[in-house]
């Protein structure tokens, strides 16, 4: 079971439609969200799509998604006071939103920024950390990512490398 963090639950609301094309909430996803425990922290996948542009017909998306629900973690994270992430690299566009407490956003170059509630990084394939500022508070945070092409700086090829976070499954 998953550690007491003080955050508050998060639900989720997939919406479809019917026979008549009204709008309806879907049954075939459960509302609350289960949190994993991978690579130090808790992760919750909120939904996900396999292919750009999504194909929603006859809900090949939500069909598409159950399958991941048995493989966490996900893209909600939640990170215990004062944890630090490996230096790591996603070979994808992420929008990392703070939901919850402060998070330094760590650059391989050595470079900081505070984030606080509602701020976004746009994360461009670099190689970076996130550290939870709090010595006694969880922080929060979702992800976004779409996938993108091989990364290429100066003639080198650079791949997803995850620093070894157990658990942590790969952005492609």
């Amino acid at each position: 079971m998953p550690p007491n963090t003080a955050l508050p639950t998060i639900n989720r609301l997939v919406t479809t439609h019917n026979a008549e094309g009204k709008a309806v909430f879907s049954d075939a996803v459960a509302t609350e969200t289960p949190l994993t425990e991978a690579g130090g922290a808790l992760f919750g996948l909120q939904y996900c799509s396999e292919q750009f542009p999504v194909q929603m017909n006859a809900d090949q998306d939500i069909e598409a998604y159950q399958k991941y629900l048995s493989q966490p973690p996900g893209l909600v994270v939640d990170m215990a006071p004062g944890a630090l992430s490996p230096m790591h690299r996603t070979v994808s566009l992420d929008y990392g939103i703070v939901l919850e407490g402060d998070v330094e956003l760590i650059l391989d170059s050595g470079e900081t920024r505070p984030m606080k509630r509602g701020d976004v990084a746009v994360q461009r394939g670099t190689n970076h950390a996130w550290r939870n500022m709090s010595s006694d508070k969880w922080s929060r945070m979702i992800y976004i990512l779409q996938p993108s092409q091989p990364l290429e700086i100066g003639g080198q090829t650079f791949g997803e490398d995850l620093a070894g976070m157990e658990g942590v499954r790969k952005s492609t």
